[in-house]
């Protein structure tokens, strides 16, 4: 039987317009938005991870947004339990919800379920991070690229976190990480439709650099300043914040440190097409499209007009 409420997830790469058509599709449909967005769980990050601003908050509830400190222990495996158990609630007064960010992981979590991994012994975990404390991300790089060539090709490289956990699993099961993935979970109780936008390569990379230039003008680096006690702490190890730290502590120029910013920025946003790319059931649309035409498209989807509601 077919499930009788719907998930629409909104995926795409970084400035691309992902928060801006979630707010207009949740307000058509009446409805609430969950942010899967890894970088925004954080309250004392908000100008580097582009959180939306105050009226957009305002315009509809938002849930997974500035929810969690940066001291705190937090991971995809914790946020899909919280996110299923805050979906259950909301479908008891919504058919519809709207998932939006660009943590792919994140929204896989919510859409398909994670992946069962064996049990990790912490003396591993340790002796990967004192690794990453002492010689940098390169050695980790190496040997995931040994242990698990597959899962080396899709990963984001540049992210501590994940190679990380992906080690761990190679070194704890003595069977590459990749092994664990894609094995079949229990189908959610509600129906996904999954859209994605897009543009022309030299178009994401204009608004990339230009929201770059917006965030510093915004007072980036003061936020960054704040925060350079805790630079340590694995939620600050991305982009925005660790080439201002560089800078603070007189290792990078400032001119430097941004357009290392902007270029990391375009890496992360390849990284996530690339994911999203392996999906087909995802629809794409360009970042253009009017709303009005991805509305009739998800109504057709969900083989019903919602009641009370006129396209115009």
């Amino acid at each position: 039987m077919e499930p009788s409420k719907t998930v629409i997830a909104i995926s795409g790469p970084t400035a691309i317009g992902k928060t801006s058509l979630a707010i207009k599709i949740a307000s058509y449909f009446s409805t609430e938005i969950i942010s899967v967005d890894s970088r925004q769980f954080y309250k004392e990050m908000s100008i580097g991870t582009a959180v939306p601003e105050p009226e957009e908050l305002a315009a509809v509830q938002h849930h997974f947004i500035q929810h969690k400190s940066i001291h705190d222990t937090y991971n995809v495996g914790d946020f899909e339990k919280e996110a299923i158990k805050k979906i259950e609630k909301l479908f008891k007064k919504h058919n519809i919800l709207i998932l939006v960010g660009g943590s792919g992981l994140y929204m896989d979590a919510i859409i398909k379920g994670l992946d069962s991994f064996p049990k990790i012994n912490p003396e591993i975990r340790e002796k990967l991070n004192e690794l990453l404390e002492k010689e940098g991300i390169t050695p980790l790089q190496e040997q995931l690229k040994e242990l698990d060539p597959a899962y080396y090709e899709k990963v984001d490289l540049y992210n501590p976190q994940r190679l990380i956990r992906a080690l761990e699993v190679c070194l704890q099961s003595q069977k590459p990480y990749s092994s664990f993935l894609e094995k079949k979970k229990p189908p959610r109780d509600f129906k996904v439709i999954h859209l994605a936008l897009n543009a022309p390569r030299e178009i994401i990379y204009q608004r990339i650099n230009y929201r770059v230039d917006l965030m510093m003008k915004a007072g980036l680096l003061n936020e960054v300043s704040g925060l350079q006690q805790h630079k340590n702490l694995n939620a600050l190890q991305t982009v925005g914040y660790k080439e201002l730290f560089k800078y603070l502590s007189g290792e990078y120029p400032l001119d430097f440190a941004v357009s290392e910013i902007k270029k990391n920025t375009r890496r992360f946003a390849k990284r996530q097409l690339t994911w999203l790319r392996r999906d087909e059931t995802i629809k794409w649309f360009d970042y253009k499209t009017p709303v009005n035409e991805i509305i009739l498209y998800l109504k057709d989807r969900m083989n019903k007009s919602v009641p009370g509601t006129e396209t115009t």
